[in-house]
């Protein structure tokens, strides 16, 4: 049993904001929810002190990427998402544009950076709440600078890509030490714009490469503008897709991107797999303002345009998706908990990099895919703080938004006019309309099965407002926590379960058919109610 789209209730409700917390004292640069609902989040280690002491008092370890010197300031912070509080996380490498994912086990796994972490990984432990970094320097095949990760079907990972690294690797799952093995991928060289001569100056358009697990076990990857499907076990591009018209849709051009929610039907065989592109910038939006690269700086309007192409088709081509009503590089596209998604954050004019951009874009946009064309986006209640480079969006279990970070300068910068953003915000999106607070679904965990066999049903507990229900007016949901930096949201990925039953405040469920659709993982559990989404409880899927 699917359910049936369409029948969401619609609500006038735009949003809402709030202030989480006034100063956290640590910029958000790369970004992982972690399943004891800790939000984590690090900076850069090498270019300065932070606005954070490290505590405690006294507490100054010498810093590796500052010649040894002594290091009084925090460079990464546990955020607790329920109460708003944190505490500091202890961190000598330099992560700087770094990428990351979760082990099957909950930890957070983040790999490469610059300098001193460019081969380096660093595990964070779910279980110990004082944990701090662990790192293993020198351990990755290749230099992963501004690289992306995918996790696999056993939970394994893929980090592909980075500045001069035209190649990929897989890391695996729970373990520190292994023998690294390195993948030539000539299709990350093919897509990078040359460098030009001088310190620098660099253009590439290809960092930060979108990458999404398909349900045959393959791997998407898009680079500046042009994609292809990949075995990750053995480097053999399996298809290559025509170029994208318009831009540049990677780092620093900025894009966004997302794999569509995956409906799991009853023959999961037949999964259909759709990855939508949008924004970014020209491809010589960079060195037109960039100041390595020009003394007049020009901010190139962003791109507006969005365009859709179904991965699990052999013969499908990219479809031109409606325009977003503004133009936006630098934004989050992130995954709701009813299908739907948001985009957020970022700029209208300009790329990513150290003073870059300008003119924010305030205005979020919520996304609804399978509605008829001209009627897919809406524009939702602006923010007035500015979110552009180096900033974060994350869904979080109670179905809001947790905003963070931006910080488009070298050094933490308070008097300027993209100041660095040290507040935390919470977005509401339409479906937290108070006037749909009785709508909202309540699971009940006790009575729910917190851990899901692949292809086994299961219980979910759940009190409707009213008692019974149609059917059809339930989607359940699993979401896998992104890890998120740059704009791109790693491993992120939204799961539409097959139902069996729904009766007497009891859902009976069908777990994923695999790892192929849901690496073995902690994922966010939801109860959809005519689009209206309860509070989600975490549950492990393998």
């Amino acid at each position: 049993m699917v359910p049936v789209s369409g029948n969401d209730i619609e609500t006038n409700f735009r949003g809402s904001w709030a202030i989480d917390n006034n100063n956290v004292g640590v910029a958000a640069m790369q970004f992982q929810l972690m399943p004891n609902n800790k939000a984590v989040w690090f900076d850069t280690t090498s270019l300065g002190p932070s606005a954070r002491e490290l505590g405690p008092p006294g507490n100054c370890p010498k810093s590796p990427e500052m010649n040894l010197k002594p290091d009084c300031f925090a460079h990464a912070i546990a955020y607790d998402v329920e109460t708003g509080n944190s505490r500091t996380v202890y961190l000598d490498g330099e992560p700087w544009c770094s990428s990351g994912h979760l082990w099957p086990n909950g930890d957070l796994v983040a790999t490469g950076g610059t300098r001193g972490g460019v081969r380096s990984i660093r595990v964070l432990s779910m279980a110990d709440p004082n944990a701090n970094f662990v790192e293993k320097k020198n351990i990755l095949a290749d230099k992963r600078w501004y690289s992306s990760n995918q996790v696999l079907e056993d939970g394994s990972a893929v980090i592909a890509g980075g500045r001069n690294s035209f190649s990929y690797e897989i890391v695996p799952p729970n373990k520190l030490e292994f023998h690294p093995r390195r993948f030539n991928l000539p299709f990350l060289q093919e897509t990078t714009v040359p460098k030009r001569p001088g310190p620098g100056m660099y253009i590439e358009n290809n960092l930060y490469p979108f990458m999404f697990l398909i349900p045959d076990g393959n791997v998407f990857l898009f680079a500046n503008d042009r994609g292809i499907i990949f075995h990750p076990h053995t480097g053999t591009v399996v298809r290559q897709f025509p170029k994208l018209p318009g831009g540049a849709r990677n780092y620093p051009a900025s894009g966004m991107a997302a794999l569509l929610p995956l409906t799991i039907t009853p023959t999961p065989d037949n999964i259909h797999a759709e990855v939508v592109v949008c924004g970014g910038n020209t491809q010589d939006a960079y060195p037109s303002v960039d100041s390595k690269h020009t003394k007049n700086r020009v901010f190139t309007p962003a791109l507006r345009d969005c365009h859709r192409i179904v991965l699990s088709n052999h013969g499908s081509t990219w479809e031109k998706e409606q325009d977003m009503p503004s133009g936006r590089c630098m934004g989050d596209l992130v995954h709701l908990p009813n299908g739907n998604l948001l985009m957020i954050n970022g700029a209208r004019k300009g790329v990513a990099g150290w003073e870059n951009a300008m003119d924010p874009n305030l205005t979020p946009v919520l996304y609804t895919p399978n509605k008829p064309m001209g009627q897919r986006f809406k524009e939702l209640a602006p923010t007035t703080i500015a979110r552009m480079y180096h900033s974060i969006a994350a869904l979080i279990p109670d179905g809001k938004i947790l905003v963070a970070g931006s910080n488009p300068h070298s050094k933490y910068l308070v008097k300027a006019e993209y100041p660095t953003e040290l507040r935390v915000e919470k977005f509401s999106p339409p479906y937290l309309d108070p006037a749909l607070a009785g709508q909202r679904p309540v699971i009940s965990p006790e009575k729910t099965d917190k851990v899901l066999k692949y292809g086994k049903d299961f219980k979910i507990g759940v009190k409707f407002n009213g008692g019974k229900v149609n059917p059809q007016d339930v989607k359940v949901t699993l979401y896998y926590p992104p890890f998120t930096t740059h704009g791109f949201s790693m491993n992120q990925r939204l799961l539409i379960l097959s139902l069996r039953t729904v009766a007497n405040d009891v859902i009976t469920a069908v777990a994923p058919p695999s790892g192929k659709v849901a690496p073995p993982a902690y994922y966010i559990l939801f109860v959809n109610f005519r689009g209206i989404p309860g509070k989600g409880i975490w549950v492990h899927v393998d």
